[in-house]
């Protein structure tokens, strides 16, 4: 009888200490979820495996994906939070189901908190079938000149949409930068494009008028919306602007001096940088183009290093308070494996950062990438970066920035 007692207590232990029967794990497999934006749904899905005896999360895209490890689930609160960016999910789980909101970190440090949902189970984006209709009465494969049009200043762009069936994959070259990957569909006379990849909240929606040509709206998050169109252009381009910063007439070099993420001051013209090249880059953390530039930067590096490369990125974050902007730098840092030096150089505004570095004409996109020779002159300046998603742009980009390097790196070193 006590025996029977005894177990019988132990029993009533345990359920006392059980957070419920929804902290067993994260179910692996693939979920859809949805962020609440202006403009309707944002689909997205993630998909859930287990490394090390730990939940992973990966973000997919069309063909990308963004592997998630820094996962928490304590009780049923699930925290998710962004590779590389300060952005994070934190959702309440119950079964099959996870309800809570994005926190995206803005300009300022101020919050952006988006209602986000997720289903165990869906990979569907917008419409559960699209994937089963292998034809479609429009085809939008191919390049199109696009216009941005938000507060009545047009900027152009280039869309690159391959479409299979009901499926649509692509992305925009804009004169900053690309929109990374985007998947959906064109369904009902309509084309629907989403993505979340951590550091993005972009939803497109678009028809074709009489003339054969899109006209929609973008938005981002919950504060942007802008129109665009789009028409069918082969020769599509964004022109010269991957040119628009240059140094001030009658200017060659570049002063800085900011500190790293200890405080220390470092300068452009200390020792350590003598007679080598260096690629001055300005970025941060918040931004997904200039993660992109950061991955390729952080392998040119290690390849070029001993011959004679070496990298600043001055860093322009989301936060005026140095502590808090050393850490978002910090995770960045972890995210690339980055060994170059990294500077915390202002906020992320584009006049800020301009007046930091006086002898430039201004300041047009994150990030900005300038090479400097051996003996210290500015030899070459870009604008934006066209990444992965951009497919032969990228291959490119890649081709023209390594050749710079190799042609500056052959260049004599200045005598002592």
């Amino acid at each position: 009888m006590k025996r029977l007692l005894f177990l019988l207590l132990c029993v009533l232990m345990s359920s006392c200490t059980r957070t419920g029967p929804d902290t067993a794990a994260l179910k692996e497999g693939t979920w859809r979820a949805v962020l609440q934006i202006p403009g309707g749904e944002l689909p997205f899905t993630f998909e859930v495996a287990q490394a090390n005896g730990a939940p992973v999360v990966t973000l997919v895209n069309g063909p990308d994906r963004v592997r998630v490890t820094e996962v928490k689930l304590s009780g049923t609160e699930l925290t998710l939070r962004m590779p590389g960016f300060e952005n994070r999910i934190v959702a309440t789980l119950e079964g099959g189901r996870l309800r809570g909101t994005l926190t995206m970190i803005k300009a300022k440090g101020a919050h952006q908190q988006i209602p986000f949902t997720a289903n165990f189970g869906d990979s569907w984006r917008f419409s559960r079938d699209a994937a089963a209709t292998t034809s479609s009465p429009v085809n939008l494969t191919g390049r199109w000149a696009v216009t941005f049009d938000g507060n009545g200043k047009p900027s152009p762009g280039v869309g690159e949409f391959t479409q299979t069936g009901e499926l649509v994959t692509g992305t925009f070259l804009t004169t900053t930068g690309d929109h990374r990957f985007l998947a959906g569909e064109w369904r009902n006379g309509e084309l629907r494009l989403s993505k979340f990849d951590g550091g993005h909240v972009f939803l497109y929606r678009a028809t074709l008028d009489a003339n054969g040509q899109l006209q929609g709206q973008f938005w981002s998050g919950l504060a942007w919306v802008e129109a665009w169109s789009a028409r069918r252009d082969e020769n599509a381009s964004i022109g010269e602007a991957e040119n628009a910063t240059q140094l001030k007439a009658g200017g060659q070099r570049l002063d800085l001096r900011f500190p790293d993420v200890s405080g220390a001051n470092i300068s452009l013209s200390d020792p350590y940088f003598r007679g080598k090249v260096v690629i001055v880059t300005l970025a941060g953390s918040w931004c997904p183009n200039c993660h992109d530039e950061a991955a390729f930067l952080a392998e040119l590096h290690r390849q070029k290093r001993a011959a004679g490369l070496e990298i600043i990125s001055l860093m322009f974050e989301q936060f005026g308070d140095f502590p808090q902007a050393a850490e978002a730098v910090y995770r960045f840092r972890d995210r690339y494996n980055i060994d170059y030096t990294t500077l915390i150089a202002g906020t992320s505004d584009k006049d800020d950062a301009a007046s930091r570095l006086p002898q430039l004409n201004g300041v047009f996109a994150f990030p900005t990438t300038l090479f400097i020779d051996r003996t210290g002159v500015v030899r070459k300046i870009h604008t934006g970066f066209s990444g992965p998603a951009t497919g032969k742009h990228y291959e490119k980009l890649v081709a023209d920035f390594t050749s710079t390097v190799d042609a500056l790196l052959s260049e004599p070193a200045p005598r002592s």
